[in-house]
C-alpha cells in the first residue's frame, strides 16, 4: 500500500511539473498564499483569510492581511513571516517541484511556515519534515530561479 500511495504522490508532482509555476513567490488571483494572511499562522495558530484593505507588495506579490498590526509586523520583518520556498508546496520543494499549495496544509517548524499541496501530501510531509526541510532546503536556490 505504501508504494501505491508513493507512486500516486510521484505521479502527482510529475504532473504539476508540467503547469510549472512561475516566480520566487506562489500567487494566485487572490494574491500570495491565496490571499491568506501570513502573520497569523504564527499569532493565532491558524490561517486566516487576509481582507484587501490590508495589503502590501513585496518580492512581487500582493500580501493580504487580517489586521493592520499583522500588515505592519511583515513590513517590519517579512522573511519571519513570509513561508518557506516562496509559498510553493514544501514537500514538492524536496522533490524540486514548484506547486502550488493549500493554505489549510500548514505547519509551522523552527519557527518557520511550511505550505503544501494538499492534507494528504501534508501528512506524507508530517512523517519526515526534517529529512524533507533539508532537502527542500539544497533544491530551493535553483528551483526558485525557474519559470
Amino acid at each position: 500500500m505504501k508504494i501505491i500511495a508513493s507512486s500516486l504522490f510521484f505521479i502527482l508532482f510529475i504532473a504539476l511539473s508540467a503547469f510549472a509555476q512561475k516566480g520566487e513567490v506562489f500567487t494566485n488571483a487572490q494574491g500570495a498564499i491565496r490571499g491568506y494572511d501570513p502573520v497569523a499562522y504564527f499569532k493565532e495558530g491558524k490561517p486566516v483569510e487576509g481582507k484587501k484593505e490590508f495589503t502590501h507588495t513585496w518580492k512581487g506579490a500582493d500580501w493580504h492581511f487580517s489586521s493592520l498590526q499583522n500588515k505592519e509586523d511583515f513590513i517590519a520583518n517579512p522573511e519571519k513571516f513570509a513561508p518557506q520556498y516562496g509559498g510553493y508546496c514544501a514537500y514538492g520543494m524536496s522533490k524540486s517541484y514548484k506547486a502550488p499549495t493549500d493554505p489549510e496544509a500548514w505547519t509551522i517548524v523552527a519557527d518557520k511556515l511550511y505550505l503544501n499541496y494538499n492534507k494528504e501530501v501534508q501528512q506524507t510531509w508530517n512523517k519526515s519534515q526534517k529529512e524533507f526541510i533539508e532537502k527542500a532546503d539544497n533544491n530551493w536556490p535553483e528551483v526558485a530561479k525557474k519559470d
